[in-house]
């Protein structure tokens, strides 16, 4: 199979396009971010305050935001978030660049980019398998997902250089700029129309939430994964977004810290590379057992915070984590009605997350109470741990992936084309 297949379709190459440079610009978000905060108080627990808020918020409105992507067009969610999420780092970034900053403004604003995200997020990921025939998805998500990390590589490096030499506002304010380009690429998207039974059949938000909860929970191979994902993200975040610059700071430098991002972005590439090819039908245990070397930075970072260690252990951690983005985007929009894809991913998303922003605001604490070194050991203990509890569940382990016969490709239904 041709794995440059999905390129073919319109609809998917302005998704992409969108993405790509919406993750050129969020390279620089956590970068100068963080340094700004670090650069206003010194503060771990300040830093965990601002950008657990933001997940916070994002966790509590993202099951809003499924109900939304099921019922109004995808594309205009999208094209709005970006839009707003443009406005509002360019407050922050002016914030920033004119020294007037606080820590209470900027977790108010970090607040309210991750409302208008999680209006956005579940929309974004079920609108792929809809630009794209299914004997391609899974090609589709390699493809997204590699330039979603070649943007990233390029930017980790580039926001380091450009976040020491210019400052962390102008770093923030070129992920405004990203914003604002990726909503002009999602406006030609256009809405998919329901089936008019199901646009009928909805009576109310509160429907729509316990519909897209038997969905989730029907599925044990996908809460169960949620699960461990809960614990494995607030353990990594908190280590990397939180005491991985207050650790670059004291050891490599913010330049190099930029360099261990996107070593793992480079592994994330190559990654999608592999996953472009692979015809594995136990696609999704194949994916968790690559999560258990993905706690492998945060270890380094703890015991032997040394530039190239670093950078070789980012490269195999980001290599293996993206068989796993791959081969779960695949899973669940394989298994999980496509009508009711948004509002499954919104739990997905809220079970993955919520234990972030507590990692976030806790790990600064934590640190000062243990010490740095003994609490990023905790942590990689932790990513591991959860690993494996992900493959101790014989329905992750049995799931079977439908591989595509080989053959002539459908014709993609371009998007907002009738099914009468």
């Amino acid at each position: 199979m041709n794995a440059l297949a999905p390129l073919r379709y319109i609809p998917f190459r302005c998704l992409i396009a969108g993405r790509t440079v919406n993750a050129l610009g969020n390279a620089f978000a956590p970068i100068a971010l963080a340094f700004a905060v670090l650069d206003l108080t010194g503060s771990a627990t300040d830093l965990g305050l601002v950008v657990g808020t933001r997940m916070l918020v994002n966790v509590l409105f993202l099951l809003f935001g499924g109900v939304l992507a099921d019922r109004l067009p995808k594309h205009l969610l999208m094209v709005g978030s970006s839009l707003a999420a443009a406005a509002t780092q360019g407050v922050v970034a002016t914030l920033v660049l004119t020294h007037t900053a606080t820590i209470p403004l900027l977790i108010g604003l970090a607040a309210l980019n991750g409302m208008v995200g999680a209006l956005a997020m579940p929309a974004s990921a079920a609108i792929l398998p809809q630009t794209v025939p299914a004997d391609v998805r899974q090609q589709a998500n390699a493809l997204n997902r590699l330039s979603l990390n070649g943007a990233a590589l390029l930017g980790a490096p580039l926001a380091g250089v450009v976040v020491a030499a210019a400052g962390p506002g102008v770093g923030i304010a070129v992920d405004g700029v990203a914003f604002a380009i990726s909503a002009l690429c999602f406006a030609p998207l256009r809405a998919v129309a329901l089936p008019a039974a199901e646009a009928t059949s909805r009576s109310n938000v509160l429907l729509d939430l316990r519909t897209g909860w038997s969905e989730f929970r029907s599925r044990t191979w996908l809460w169960v994964v949620v699960a461990g994902f809960c614990v494995l993200n607030a353990a990594w975040t908190g280590a990397m977004v939180v005491l991985g610059p207050l650790v670059a700071d004291a050891t490599i430098g913010r330049r190099g810290w930029g360099f261990v991002l996107a070593a793992e972005t480079a592994g994330m590439i190559v990654g999608a590379l592999i996953a472009l090819r692979l015809r594995i039908r136990r696609l999704l245990f194949f994916g968790v057992c690559c999560c258990v070397p993905f706690g492998l930075p945060v270890l380094f970072l703890g015991i032997y915070p040394h530039l190239w260690v670093l950078v070789l252990a980012a490269l195999v951690a980001g290599l293996t984590i993206e068989q796993f983005g791959v081969a779960w985007e695949t899973t669940m929009q394989e298994h999980v009605p496509a009508d009711k894809l948004a509002r499954v991913y919104s739990y997905d998303m809220v079970g993955s997350f919520i234990a972030i922003p507590v990692g976030e605001m806790l790990v600064g604490p934590i640190s000062g109470a243990a010490g740095v070194e003994t609490t990023l050991i905790g942590a990689f203990l932790l990513t591991t741990l959860a690993s494996l509890a992900m493959l101790s569940s014989r329905a992750v382990r049995t799931l079977r992936h439908e591989l595509p016969e080989p053959g002539p490709q459908l014709v993609a239904k371009p998007v907002g084309e009738s099914t009468a």
